[in-house]
């Protein structure tokens, strides 16, 4: 069973510390959203996850390998 993308977000708050303006909005919106199939007002989860992914370029380290895997692998 896989994680919910609000959980994966927590551990990526609480790891990453110099968060990217960038991927900010996006890690905010994945505070809301349970799965990949669920929406952020007009937005789909799935292109919340793409953006942020996109965005979370400079977020680096072993936790950031796993989650970021995690999320690819849900996509």
């Amino acid at each position: 069973m896989t994680r919910s993308i609000a959980a994966i977000a927590r551990e990526i708050r609480a790891d990453w510390k110099t968060l990217s303006p960038y991927a900010r909005p996006y890690l905010e919106a994945m505070f809301s959203l349970d799965s990949i199939d669920d929406n952020y007002y007009a937005d789909a989860g799935r292109s919340v996850v793409l953006y942020f992914l996109s965005n979370a370029g400079t977020y680096r380290g072993d936790v950031a390998r796993k989650v970021k895997a995690e999320l690819r692998a849900m996509l």
